[in-house]
């Protein structure tokens, strides 16, 4: 009864949608945008603001207008929360620091990180992201920091900037009237600078005594929280001792799946209150029907109780030797969380499903925000339709499909029944429209809830004789019409046997009337026109007499972009929420790793591969990497100027592409056995591998083979 309930809006939920549930938990008093939203309620309060997010931002600012202390903003491309997390380790000693949560860098995350501050806080560490174009001097007016750091610069958010000039004074607007500034000594931009601030030159130091990393990165975070923590007073001697408490950090949650049917949520990065609330609820939100069990490394037993009894897991075991661990658990839902000193990302790794070296990484911010970016482009009240057919375009539909479920997507789609029936057995309870529903399927259809489509006379005439000896009425079909793609669905001159049909069946009720578009991605397409004027002529003719409401939908991805007018009650959004197709607003969701084997030196007149197709012209040295056409890697690529990426350095392929492995040049890095490989990734998009080979991404996404391993990270 002491908390207050802010009703925030986002992309799928209104916020006044969780207000019972927050009544039947104590709460009494709510924060909305409409007058009247808890009359229903007994003692029930509410204040009634133009925007929840804007009024929690201004209590967020006078909050922190209150504390007199210092206050570190940290920005960057990458290494934000190491180097929060990091500098934090180095002051704790000294100082009662509050900091962001996990990576809580939005406009809610930093509001939220701080009304963190309390009465006995010394030091606020914000960790500050850009998310949108023009919002960070909106962030510094609320965080008012006395003290920056920017931590890296690069191409992060490449999708927002047109220039990385333009993006680098972005960041600058985060830092203004400060006592000290921190920058790296390798950034190009060292003439700019905040405002009557302080440019402190960055030099490595101590980086001897730092025995978890050499790579320059960590060498460069090192430096960065090395000379804040001196700017605040932390002694040598003291910073010497404490760089040894330093650990690497996992950076993003990992799902992946484990042993025994298990689905492994690994956050063992991080331990306090707020963290473990947050990984908490993402396991509540994306378990399904396993099981949730929790082991937690801690030596703070107590500390944790009230918020663990909040989520009703149904196990929780306190794990204080990670070496000794002994899985004994099946098909859960196991979240994996402790103090760094515990080292839970052994259990981890010992849970892990064992797979080959090569895996695929599909990053769910990436897809969440791609999801954003085509809601934003429609009607608050239209429907959204994800498609998860073919496993997803690779990435796994059930996971997938939990995923989509958890934020709130209004259907789900599939090709074959088969694929509907994975996702009920996942536990997703949202409606599945089943795009190809054929006779002998029928029964399995009704028995999972899945929702046909309807393409003829005869097939429903069919459906409707199983849904008679299943006692089924009012039960939800969809018309796929034929408007001009010339594959299944009815034409024109059976919609008046068809609405006679739907008329004399009570066992049938019609959800949504279809189509697909065949240029979609051709802007202002006459023939595109008239099939969403074909469509809306059928659908007016099918629903005229009909009793209730029906759902239309002809846009898939490309045609939310280019014919957003024709957005009717519903969209069907596929391949656009992994943005593999070059598009600018979009972030690609997709990455594929492996590792390399073996490094050989060959000698000038070798041969290496099959059928001898390449012979060294100079002494050279070669990897060998595990991934190979049964993968997924077209054979094709190797007639065409393929390669991957090792050390961010481009390595050509060397003779053909294998079953189940590949050999390129590193004649000019130097690689060793266990480096980390990028096929697909920040250096080679998807649609790079299909420009080569003069396909598109569905069909590069819709080869990845089933044996290789699948990450999902967030």
């Amino acid at each position: 009864e002491n908390t207050l309930f802010f009703t925030l809006n986002g992309v799928f939920r209104n916020g006044k949608s969780f207000i019972d549930e927050a009544y039947r938990k104590g709460v009494r008093h709510f924060v909305v945008d409409q007058k009247g939203s808890v009359d229903h309620l007994k003692d029930a309060k509410e204040i009634v603001v133009k925007n929840t997010l804007s009024a929690l931002e201004k209590l967020a600012k006078h909050h922190r207008s209150l504390f007199k202390g210092p206050v570190v903003a940290i920005t960057g491309s990458n290494g934000k929360t190491t180097v929060k997390e990091w500098l934090s380790v180095l002051l704790s000693g000294e100082y009662i620091v509050a900091r962001s949560p996990k990576s809580y860098n939005s406009r809610l995350g930093v509001a939220l990180s701080l009304l963190e501050i309390n009465d006995k806080t010394d030091i606020v560490l914000i960790e500050v992201g850009i998310g949108e174009k023009g919002t960070l001097q909106g962030k510094r007016d609320i965080i008012q920091p006395t003290h920056g750091i920017l931590t890296s610069f690069g191409s992060a958010h490449r999708e927002l900037f047109e220039t990385i000039e333009e993006h680098f004074i972005e960041k600058m607007t985060l830092f203004e009237n400060l006592t000290s500034f921190l920058i790296p000594e390798n950034l190009s931009f060292k003439k700019t600078k905040p405002e009557n601030g302080e440019l402190v030159q960055i030099l490595p130091s101590f980086s001897s005594n730092f025995e978890l990393k050499n790579d320059a990165i960590s060498v460069q975070n090192l430096s960065l929280i090395v000379r804040m923590a001196q700017i605040l007073g932390i002694s040598d001697v003291t910073i010497k001792e404490r760089i040894k408490l330093l650990s690497p950090l996992a950076q993003r949650m990992e799902i992946f799946d484990g042993k025994e049917g298990n689905t492994i949520i690994n956050d063992t990065y991080n331990l306090d209150i707020d963290s473990l609330e947050y990984s908490l609820s993402y396991q509540l939100s994306n378990a399904g029907n396993k099981p949730r069990v929790i082991l937690l490394g801690t030596n703070e037993k107590e500390k944790f109780n009230s918020i663990l009894e909040q989520f009703q897991p149904l196990e929780v075991h306190y794990i204080y030797s990670p070496e000794k661990f002994t899985n004994t658990f099946t098909n859960s839902s196991i979240l994996i969380t402790g103090s760094r000193e515990i080292k839970m990302d052994l259990i981890a790794q010992k849970m892990k499903q064992l797979n080959h070296q090569t895996f695929l990484e599909f990053n769910l911010k990436s897809i969440r925000h791609n999801i954003q970016y085509f809601k934003s482009k429609l009607k608050p009240e239209t429907k959204l339709l994800c498609m998860v057919k073919a496993s997803s375009y690779g990435s796994d539909a059930k996971n997938i499909g939990v995923f989509l479920e958890s934020i709130g997507v209004d259907y789900l789609g599939v090709a074959y029944p088969n694929e509907g029936i994975e996702l009920r057995q996942k536990g997703i309870k949202t409606p599945i429209l089943v795009m190809n529903c054929e006779e002998q399927s029928f029964n399995d259809c009704i028995n999972f809830d899945l929702e046909p489509a309807i393409f003829s006379i005869q097939q429903l005439d069919a459906f409707v004789k199983t849904l008679i000896i299943h006692s089924k009425f009012n039960y939800p079909i969809h018309l796929k019409i034929e408007t001009g793609m010339n594959r299944l669905g009815f034409v024109e001159k059976d919609i008046q046997e068809l609405i006679a049909f739907i008329h004399a069946q009570p066992e049938i009720r019609v959800k949504s009337i279809y189509s697909h578009l065949a240029e979609s991605d051709v802007v202002d397409s006459a023939f595109t026109q008239n099939q969403i004027q074909k469509l809306e002529r059928i659908s007016e003719e099918i629903s005229r007499d009909l009793p209730y409401p029906i759902l239309r939908h002809i846009l898939n991805s490309e045609g939310i972009k280019n014919y957003t007018s024709a957005q009717m009650e519903m969209v069907r959004l596929g391949i656009g929420m992994y943005g593999v197709n070059g598009e600018k607003e979009l972030r690609q969701a997709i990455s594929w790793f492996s590792s390399i084997s073996q490094v050989k030196n060959i000698e000038k007149g070798e041969s290496v591969g099959y059928n001898r197709s390449f012979i060294a012209d100079k002494n050279m040295k070669i990897a060998i990497i595990p991934v190979g056409y049964a993968d997924g890697l077209n054979r094709q690529l190797a007639e065409h100027n393929f390669g991957v990426y090792i050390q961010n350095s481009f390595c050509p392929l060397v003779g053909t592409i294998c079953m189940d492995m590949i050999m390129v040049d590193v004649s000019q890095i130097t690689a060793k056995e266990g480096d980390k490989v990028e096929i697909i990734g920040s250096n080679q998009s998807v649609l790079d591998i299909a420009q080569k080979t003069r396909t598109i991404s569905y069909e590069i996404m819709t080869r990845f083979s089933s044996r290789l391993h699948r990450k999902y990270i967030d």
